[in-house]
């Protein structure tokens, strides 16, 4: 669904995202987080708070936070503090989770991307309110083969940070589109594996309608949300029903609700909490996190560049348009394989619309990651260069690329290129007095065409084009051609 009323009312979504921090340990204690352990292998005495522990801060995942927070213009607080949130759930040994509610670490600070609206491509931004530090919970396991749940608790303790939008989007394509560019920033500065089946990156999307200009409607929170396709199926259902159940005069419950794929419907866990119902107190264990604009300096020092910024200098350095930089910067590797080849062959542009268009094509339908791409940076910059200097079309082109895709030709050179044009005999015919016999012999036998051309019927002068390609066998150069054309029939 796009950016516009459904059913007459207007769709608001805003975004809980848990990110699970790449640190070696958990964010309280030095046991492991390592996935895939055996349960209750890697629960240690300070995760459970048992009698005597303490909670000691993890640098590591404040660092991340701090790496977030300049990723996206956020302002990083000086003195933040820890809050006790207190609820009971099986998995949660503790009775309480370590959070930050009051003052959060990183506050603030915005997420942009581009999307597609009809014809045009808009470019959106979504705000973000603040991201906080947290320990997750453990986690039931439901055997329904032995009719039994049990209690693993390797995930508690580990690292988390909450990332809160405000409730900005307006259709399940936004959504989706700011989920991804989220997930494309956290992996970038490696702050997150960004693995959504092992749960390291899950979204919770609070969903509310509403008519044009009136208050804000109840939400419903669909929880762990660990798919692009499940999340805009989740927000398509959950909107439809939201909107039915208002035609039908029922008033929407605040609840919170999962998503089952299998049906693909919305269906109530539990009614929604209030931050009130918490009892949030600061957490006496755990001194304020007083976080120095020194250290905050030293972290900015050691980040690598971030995509917007390369994205800024793709513009500036190569002239691209805003849409082609931002797409090229959704990975490292793609940015890396675009700048080898933008410098190898000094078109930039055709190097973007080659890596945009046929190579992710080609990626898309292979199921696989630009650094498994048959395609060399190298070879691609030197089949540019071949089109550049009008040694094949752009048809050839293609047949070129089918070839290096499929390693046809020496392996592993640029001259694999020229061997594949020389081999498939693609070289376009820039000989000018053998193309002038050709379009002299096709236009004697295609009077009509050029009677209808001078009598001002332009379209008449496809019908030679096509003749004169065909006589070229493919070879002749179309601009050539219609240059030569034109000259002859004195258009």
């Amino acid at each position: 669904m796009t950016a516009k009323l459904v059913q007459g009312y207007e769709v608001v979504i805003g975004f809980e995202t848990h990110t699970q921090l790449s640190t070696r340990s958990k964010i309280f204690s030095r046991a492991s987080v390592a996935f895939g352990a055996e349960p209750n292998t890697q629960a240690c005495a300070v995760d459970m708070a048992l009698p005597g522990t303490l909670p000691v801060m993890n640098m590591g995942a404040v660092e991340r936070a701090i790496e977030f927070g300049l990723a996206v213009n956020a302002h990083i607080a000086e003195r933040s503090i820890f809050a006790r949130k207190n609820y009971f759930y099986p998995d949660l040994p503790k009775g309480y989770q370590i959070s930050q509610f009051e003052i959060p670490v990183v506050q603030g600070g915005e997420v942009s991307f581009f999307l597609e609206e009809g014809k045009e491509t808009v470019r959106k931004t979504v705000r973000l309110e603040r991201a906080h530090l947290e320990e997750d919970a453990g986690k039931s396991l439901h055997e329904d083969f032995i009719g039994q749940s049990g209690i693993d608790l390797n995930r508690a303790g580990t690292p988390l940070l909450e990332i809160v939008t405000q409730p900005d989007m307006r259709s399940s394509d936004e959504a989706v589109a700011y989920a991804k560019e989220l997930h494309k920033i956290v992996t970038w500065v490696g702050i997150c594996d960004g693995n959504m089946q092992e749960g390291s990156f899950r979204c919770d999307a609070n969903v509310s309608v509403r008519k044009p200009g009136q208050p804000l409607g109840t939400r419903r929170e669909i929880k762990n949300l660990n798919s692009f396709k499940f999340m805009q199926q989740a927000i398509d259902y959950e909107v439809r029903w939201q909107i039915d159940q208002i035609e039908d005069g029922h008033a929407i419950q605040q609840a919170t609700v999962l998503f089952d794929p299998d049906t693909g419907e919305t269906r109530a866990m539990r009614t929604k909490e209030d931050a009130a119902d918490y009892r949030y107190f600061p957490d006496p264990d755990l001194p304020p996190l007083v976080i120095g604009r020194d250290w905050v300096e030293r972290v900015k020092g050691e980040m690598a560049e971030l995509p917007r910024v390369m994205a800024e200098r793709f513009v500036k350095d190569y002239a691209l348009p805003e849409y082609d930089a931002t797409q090229l910067t959704q990975s490292k590797a793609v940015a890396a394989y675009f700048e080898a080849t933008a410098k190898a062959c000094g078109q930039a542009k055709l190097a973007s619309n080659w890596i945009m268009g046929e190579v992710s094509r080609r990626l898309n339908v292979s199921e696989m990651g630009i650094e498994q791409a048959p395609v060399s940076a190298a070879q691609l910059a030197a089949l540019i260069g071949r089109i550049s200097d009008n040694t094949i079309s752009n048809n050839a082109a293609r047949q070129v690329f089918e070839g290096l895709w499929n390693k046809e030709g020496p392996s592993g050179s640029e001259g694999d290129v020229d061997a594949i044009i020389e081999a498939k005999g693609l070289k376009q015919m820039n000989d000018t007095g053998e193309l002038e016999k050709i379009i002299d012999e096709v236009l004697a036998a295609n009077p009509k065409n050029v009677e209808e051309f001078k009598a001002g019927n332009a379209k008449a002068l496809n019908g030679l084009v096509g003749p004169i390609m065909k006589a070229s066998k493919g070879k002749a150069n179309p601009g050539q051609v219609n240059a030569l054309l034109m000259k002859k029939l004195g258009g």
